[in-house]
């Protein structure tokens, strides 16, 4: 024993400068709790979909809140899944492609990534009783209608016999294709690669009592390379004449290699545009786009952006012509990883599209302001709207208009959100967002917004952003956890107020887990207030969820400051009291490791020293410990002094309390040499140790046998803080000097 622990304080510092060549993470937004999915399942909030067949890629396509129905698609399957409890007798519709489709997809060279199967893609309720649907049908898109019936008691879920069509401008030809579509006034808007080998794409209106149109074909003004994500029908005035279809999508950018690869956009068309007479005929005669600006500023006023557009959530208000937009963005390729959240406002969005248009000029043929004459009325203004009232029809724009707007659909301005600045951003970590949905949320001291984001790790974090001071933002990442059981990329997200029920699937399954956790915060007042879960309250016994109908005098909720000094008084000492202490054994002349984790990342940690027959306590030194974190501290060498109660303290928003007490026993090492000396009674991996100790070459495995995992931590601690010094050029010298001495002394 003894063997082994001098063996650690000797070849510590060894260990610390091998391991500070492992690449370690950079800093992330910390969750208060992460949840893997073995706890989050302990946990019984959650429930994965178990029935198992042989299909993949599992996309929530609609949620139906009035027959409390979820619509998914797959591959070669559409499901009809009860809101209350996914497993509670799921509707299943078999729909494979055929399989003369089949072959004719292999034969045409398709198939090695599994493409030459029908993917669901689409679902839209055509009336009250009917859904379309549409699948890319193994490289050949096919629709057809689903008869749902009246009520969910009916149980009815079937395809209707006789209404397969060709799915052509509403449906992906390739399943790795993203698209989106809306079906508004029985026409089908969609946003979607036209042909089989995906160079044309389109927003095509196909359906109903207008003509089908589309935008510009191979013209990459209009559209270039684009990938579509969302679509959503917005009124931009009490006159039906002006409602507009927006969709938001990121293309190829026109600049080229002087700027970013990939730009987003937000587009709308008027609902009314059936095309021109003489030009643009069959084509959108008020298609208009701007970019979409997610970026950040930083101290040296460069401005960096995020350029991908991930997924989009359109929040109602109670204005249906001003909805929130939010959006997820994330930077382009793999190396460095980072994502963002902005919210954009319509009326931003409208000032952008009434604003000046772009125009090539010049010699570099670069963007500038249009600053010649714009046609009447203005491109873009609806027919028979609230401007152009004299108008019936698009088909009596002037050509003049028609081939302005057809030259000039890109806008100068970019749109930018709420305040300039992201809601979220993430820097410097392993993962992307990938998507999001947002809930409102009634709490004791106001309305808050909770974000819910996907990630490509298979996680879902819930965040909350509070206004700090004027000028900043305060975001708390309130948990995190694993939704899947085999981690894959969170392909949807979708909320359910009603409920209290989110629903995530990826291509290997579908979750659905309640929108909070309370008891996971901690079974104490002060760790329910710190936490500042708007869905949470402490009720007087346990942090449980909040209502409304909640009796005030018992609730104890601070979202906006989560000061529990305030809060839970009468209940902080309660605590205290009951807190139990551990005891831990040392060697003289060895390091201890003092384990203690705070609830929360955010809590700074104060270790204090209470010695044997003494009612004071100290503060332990930099000369005693040898490296603090997050799980604990590392004392140096140890002696017989030393032995006492060591209290670990946390602070958090002014509140402190006692984490941990641990009552340390330093036993004498000629003792403890005594007893653990005898061959006969040393185990195979003491031999080992002590062989590390007399100077046997040690390999690495044998290295890391000796350490145990909070100790792994204190490594990392230690890696992390070397090479932030070591990055400094002109502390370098220093730096060496420190670490001699720091080897000297152990």
């Amino acid at each position: 024993m003894h063997n082994a622990g001098a063996y650690r304080s000797n070849v510590l510092l060894l260990i610390l400068a091998l391991f500070c060549y492992v690449v370690l993470g950079n800093h992330r937004a910390a969750p208060r709790v992460r949840l893997s999915f073995k706890e989050l399942m302990e946990t019984r909030t959650a429930r994965p979909f178990t029935f198992t067949f042989n299909t993949s890629d599992y996309r929530i396509l609609l949620m139906d809140q009035d027959q409390d129905r979820m619509y998914l698609g797959a591959r070669e399957f559409l499901m009809a899944l009860d809101l209350q409890n996914i497993n509670k007798e799921p509707l299943i519709i078999h729909w494979p492609a055929s399989s003369s489709r089949q072959n004719e997809c292999r034969m045409a060279g398709k198939g090695r990534h599994g493409e030459c199967y029908n993917y669901v893609r689409l679902i839209q309720p055509l009336n009250r009783t009917h859904l379309y649907t549409c699948g890319t049908g193994a490289f050949h898109p096919i629709c057809a209608l689903i008869n749902r019936g009246w009520r969910s008691e009916e149980y009815l879920f079937r395809m209707v016999p006789g209404t397969q069509e060709a799915g052509k401008g509403k449906c992906p030809y390739d399943p790795r294709q993203d698209s989106t579509a809306a079906l508004v006034n029985g026409n089908l808007y969609s946003g979607v690669q036209v042909d089989f080998m995906g160079t044309d794409a389109a927003v095509f209106r196909t359906m109903g009592n207008r003509p089908a149109i589309r935008t510009e074909q191979h013209d990459s003004r209009w559209l270039n390379e684009p990938v579509f994500l969302h679509a959503h029908m917005i009124p931009d005035s009490s006159d039906r004449n002006d409602d507009k279809l927006y969709f938001l999508f990121r293309e190829k950018a026109l600049e080229g290699v002087n700027g970013p690869a990939v730009l987003s956009r937000i587009g709308r068309v008027c609902l009314n545009d059936n095309g021109g007479l003489r030009s643009l005929v069959n084509k959108w005669t008020t298609f208009l786009k701007a970019r979409l600006v997610c970026s950040v500023i930083g101290q040296d006023g460069v401005e960096t952006f995020f350029d991908e557009l991930r997924d989009v959530f359109i929040q109602p208000t109670q204005d249906e012509k001003n909805p929130l937009i939010y959006a997820v963005f994330s930077t382009l390729g793999s190396v460095f990883k980072a994502s963002a959240v902005c919210v954009y406002s319509m009326a931003d969005v409208r000032t952008v599209f009434n604003g000046p248009f772009a125009h090539k000029e010049g010699h570099n043929y670069q963007w500038v302001s249009y600053l010649g004459k714009i046609p009447y009325p203005r491109p873009g203004a609806c027919p028979g709207g609230t401007f152009t009232p004299g108008i019936r029809s698009t088909k009596e724009f002037s050509d003049e208009l028609v081939n302005f707007i057809r030259t000039h659909p890109l806008m100068y301005n970019a749109v930018y959100p709420v305040q300039r600045r992201p809601l979220v951003v993430r820097t410097g970590v392993d993962y992307k967002f990938t998507s999001i949905a947002v809930d409102l949320v009634d709490a004791v001291d106001g309305r808050y917004e909770v974000l819910f984001l996907g990630t490509d790790h298979g996680t879902v974090q819930k965040v909350i952003v509070l206004p700090k001071d004027q000028s900043e933002l305060e975001e708390l990442t309130l948990e995190e956890v694993e939704v899947f059981r085999v981690p894959a990329p969170v392909k949807s997200l979708r909320i359910s107020s009603k409920r209290q029920q989110l629903y995530v699937s990826s291509a290997t399954g579908v979750t659905q887990m309640t929108l909070h956790r309370c008891p996971i915060y901690g079974q104490a007042c002060a760790d329910c207030c710190l936490a500042r879960d708007p869905y949470c309250a402490w009720d007087g016994e346990s942090c449980s969820r909040y209502t409304l109908a909640s009796k005030r005098r018992s609730r104890r909720q601070d979202i906006k400051h989560g000061d529990p000094l305030r809060q839970c008084r009468g209940y902080n000492a309660k605590v205290e009291k009951h807190l139990q202490e551990t005891v831990q054994y040392g060697v003289e002349g060895t390091s201890v490791f003092l384990e203690c984790q705070p609830r929360s990342p955010q809590a700074a940690v104060k270790w204090l020293i209470q010695r044997e027959g003494s009612s004071h306590r100290k503060v332990i030194g930099q000369e005693k410990a040898l490296v603090k974190t997050g799980h604990g501290i590392l004392l140096r060498t140890v002696l017989k002094n030393d032995t006492g109660l060591y209290h670990c303290v946390a602070t958090e928003n002014r509140f402190k309390h006692t984490v941990a007490r641990i009552r340390l026993q330093v036993l004498d090492r000629e003792q403890v040499d005594s007893v653990t000396t005898d061959p006969v009674s040393l185990t195979e991996d003491q031999v080992n140790r002590q062989g590390l100790a007399r100077g046997t070459q040690p390999s690495t495995q044998d290295i890391l046998h000796t350490f145990e995992q909070p100790e792994i931590e204190v490594i990392n601690q230690y890696c992390r803080n070397f090479w932030q010094q070591l990055s400094r050029p002109k502390r370098t010298n220093e730096h060496a000097s420190a670490l001699q001495a720091s080897s000297d002394e152990i």
